[in-house]
């Protein structure tokens, strides 16, 4: 087995969520995997936020559970932290943050898009869970109900290969991704730099709480 290696750029991805002057552009076509809604009363937004940390959010659906909303992206600051890798797989960590003055909830799997440094679409398909290289125990868990209080951290796990298969000779290099929380279509564009090859494929695992 190989030696751990600390994934080149990842150092620098411990910024807060940063502002994005556009979101998915006309880049290569993507295929992304969207969080199945859960139960809840649903109402429709359709505003562009833009939070205190400087994470850009694009509207959509605010959905109660029991009474709690659950956490939207501009409530959240989310950052990718370290990743490392053996043999060829890259693991790494997202955590989100409330930062609002109430609380909220999350259940399930994130969704993620890759972007380019202009903001343009990289190939992108985010399968759930299957990770062999999850960072954190949890991460193998089943999805359960995270309650977040102000200041309370939701973290989730990821991984991908690094190495060509197929007809793949390289693999694109983003410089952002968007990031969905569970039971939401709103998300948040952050610095992230990766190389998943098999046509941008990234394991995911459900949020966990811490």
């Amino acid at each position: 087995m190989r030696a751990a290696r600390l994934l080149p750029g990842f150092a620098a991805l411990g910024l807060a969520a940063v502002l994005a002057g556009c979101s998915s552009g006309s880049g290569s076509a993507s295929s992304t995997t969207t969080s199945t809604t859960s139960g809840g009363t649903t109402s429709t937004s359709a505003s562009t936020t833009t939070s205190s940390n400087g994470s850009t959010t694009t509207g959509g659906p605010t959905t109660t559970v029991a009474g709690v909303a659950t956490c939207k992206p501009g409530q959240l600051t989310i950052t990718a932290g370290m990743g490392n890798g053996a043999a060829g797989t890259i693991s790494a960590t997202v955590a989100m943050v409330n930062m609002g003055p109430g609380t909220c909830t999350m259940k399930g799997y994130p969704g993620m898009q890759l972007l380019d440094s202009s903001g343009n679409s990289l190939p992108t398909n985010v399968i759930r869970g299957g990770g062999s290289d999850f960072l954190n125990a949890a991460a193998g868990q089943p999805p359960s109900l995270v309650t977040l209080g102000a200041g309370q951290q939701a973290s989730y796990s990821l991984s991908y290969e690094d190495v060509p298969v197929g007809t793949e000779t390289s693999c694109p290099t983003s410089a952002k991704a968007e990031v969905t929380p569970p039971n939401d279509t709103a998300f948040a564009v952050i610095a992230f730099q990766a190389s998943p090859c098999g046509g941008g494929t990234i394991h995911v695992s459900p949020v966990y709480s811490g």
